[in-house]
């Protein structure tokens, strides 16, 4: 019997309803056969796929076991907890949820602490003063370790944080913490402050894949399709179709409305009767409009685009370049 595809996504919350819903556009419908509490799940017309709905970290270690094909998960949960990461999994595609920062934040009382170069001075002085290093708290331990170094400061040690990260400068377990934000509304609101430069990781929810898992080829012919779906409805969001007909349409004609509104043609030039579709970027596609009919055109039809299916999809040449051979 032939394993299943497994897929994992966020079991809860607002990821779970922005994977579904990004799922659902590219005409992808996860659901849940024996209800809403299940933790497994199908997808509609692939039969030999199957829903795995976890937390974002255990997607993170399950990938990194290779015990799932593809999940969506945070890139600060790849980058942390996966050593050699981008040898392990591959970062398909940032899905434009679950934004979030990883960051360095000190109290707002440090005026003179703007940077890290700054913080670095202090770290050092605070150590010759009170013969310990100073304390980081945070969850991030690999990722502060990794940019503490990349920035030359050494005079610290990590407090691994096991609730409230940004309230421990204030309890007095920590001077300064690593955390994750979305506003930096509950920093301020702890009496923090990011650093300048103290960004480590600009953190989305991506759909990562596995090195390590079992990648038959039943399995590779699935993530095709899958990734082909994905590509499809990622190409017609950036489109718009505009049809017209008129007698000056001509190949010149499209040339010069390429170069100033960044069109294509995907069905190539006019048709002897000036029938031409074109795909416009919707922000130029009354210019466009305009344009045309400024040439001649009597009609111009804007139409929305559902999917773009191309010869080539670039996001499963990527992960098959990615995978074993």
């Amino acid at each position: 019997m032939m394993s299943p595809f497994v897929l994992a996504v966020p079991s809860k919350g607002r990821l779970q309803e922005n994977a579904d819903a990004f799922f659902a556009r590219a005409g992808l419908t996860l659901a849940k056969p024996r209800g809403a509490r299940d933790y497994r799940g199908t997808i509609a017309g692939l039969d030999n796929v199957e829903i795995a709905y976890l937390s974002a970290s255990e997607i993170a270690s399950q990938l990194a076991r290779g015990t799932i094909h593809l999940g969506i998960t945070g890139e600060d949960l790849i980058r942390e907890s996966i050593h050699d990461a981008d040898k392990r999994v591959m970062l398909i595609d940032g899905l434009g949820f679950g934004s979030a920062n990883v960051v360095v934040a000190v109290p707002q009382a440090w005026i003179d602490v703007r940077t890290m170069a700054d913080l670095d001075d202090v770290a050092t002085s605070f150590r010759a003063q009170h013969n310990h290093r100073m304390r980081v708290a945070t969850k991030y331990i690999n990722l502060t370790r990794a940019f503490f170094a990349s920035q030359g400061v050494v005079d610290y040690r990590i407090v691994e944080s096991a609730g409230a990260t940004e309230g421990a400068p204030a309890s007095g377990t920590a001077e300064m913490i690593v955390d994750i934000t979305t506003t930096g509304a509950t920093l301020a609101a702890n009496g923090l402050k990011v650093l300048d430069d103290g960004i480590i990781l600009r953190s989305q929810a991506n759909l990562v894949a596995s090195r390590d898992a079992d990648w038959s080829r039943e399995a590779r012919e699935t993530a095709r399709v899958i990734l082909d779906h994905i590509a499809a409805s990622a190409r017609a969001r950036k489109y718009k179709e505009v049809r017209t007909r008129f007698a000056g349409c001509n190949a010149a004609l499209l040339a010069e409305a390429h170069n100033k509104f960044g069109v294509v043609s995907p069905f190539g030039g006019p048709t002897s009767s000036g029938m031409v579709t074109l795909h416009c970027p919707p922000e130029q596609v009354y210019a466009l409009a305009s344009f045309l009919r400024g040439h001649g055109a009597e009609t111009v039809s804007v139409a929305s685009l559902d999917y773009v299916l191309d010869r080539e999809n670039p996001l499963f040449a990527r992960l098959e370049a990615f995978l074993p051979k």
